[in-house]
């Protein structure tokens, strides 16, 4: 397989037959859409049960990462997906675990399927692993109303080459020298690690010891020095120590220790490094 094969086609057929005994009861591939989220929440809206329900789009044309920053899209290049989650189980308190979850999904895929080494950015990325550099997913988490559901969308370079990224910060599977592979293959170990850290958030009744320790030895912001930028431009420097049972990150400033949600932050940033979002 070349990496020219990353970019065939999806076909929803092939992919709900091989979920078939998974919980994802719904799986559609449009060949092209404004925002996977979007759409999956308008039709919760609508009144449709999305508990399941997979959306992929060939080609996102206004996809939106978190604080309404754009995700662009190279048709046939990237997974653009959404999934509805019931939150029924998950106490609301944990529900900033929900796109953490996400994102040790991602790795469960990224790894085994193409062998690239990667690490979690607090609170919605995932990053190729020092020495490389750069954005390899974006994940984006939504309440959907008024179904007690969560609209969960990633986006993931796949064959993008250089030329082809939509910012400098960014890089792909195949740029970091990733096994090529079907796209199929990555959605579907993807989902199969969703479900099944999905499962353990309920399980657990929320985030226990263990999935705490573990997004803790694979995340390349506990440890970091950091740089909080918060609303009105309010700024908070310190040693990222741990996420907490609530998915806030926990920063040691030498004075005190603050706790911030991803929904209280605008950028995060190593100390010194201006770029990264």
């Amino acid at each position: 397989m070349t990496t020219d094969d990353w970019r065939n086609a999806l076909d929803a057929t092939a992919l709900r037959y091989v979920l078939v005994r998974s919980p994802w009861q719904r799986i559609d591939v449009v060949a092209e859409t404004g925002s996977t989220n979007v759409d999956l929440i308008a039709r919760a809206a609508a009144g449709e049960d999305i508990d399941g329900v997979v959306l992929v789009a060939e080609n996102q044309t206004a996809g939106r990462g978190r604080n309404g920053r754009s995700w662009s899209a190279v048709p046939g290049a990237q997974i653009s997906m959404s999934v509805g989650v019931s939150a029924d189980g998950i106490p609301t308190t944990a529900w900033g675990w929900i796109p953490l979850v996400a994102g040790l999904a991602v790795l469960d895929a990224v790894g085994p399927v193409t062998g690239v080494e990667a690490g979690l950015k607090w609170p919605n990325d995932v990053l190729a692993r020092p020495p490389a550099q750069g954005k390899l997913a974006g994940i984006l988490a939504e309440v959907a109303a008024p179904a007690s559901a969560v609209v969960i969308g990633i986006g993931l370079n796949v064959s993008l080459a250089a030329d082809e990224l939509p910012d400098p910060g960014a890089t792909s599977l195949a740029i970091l020298g990733g096994r090529p592979t079907d796209r199929r293959d990555l959605i579907v170990a993807l989902l199969e690690g969703l479900e099944r850290r999905i499962a353990g958030l309920r399980a657990a009744q929320g985030a226990d010891a263990a999935l705490i320790a573990e997004y803790t030895s694979r995340s390349l912001t506990i440890g970091a020095r950091v740089r909080a930028t918060m609303p009105g431009d309010r700024e908070i420097v310190g040693d990222a120590k741990n996420v907490d049972e609530q998915g806030r990150l926990c920063i040691d400033t030498g004075a005190e220790t603050v706790v911030v949600s991803a929904g209280d932050i605008v950028h995060l940033r190593p100390l010194g490094d201006a770029d990264s979002g």
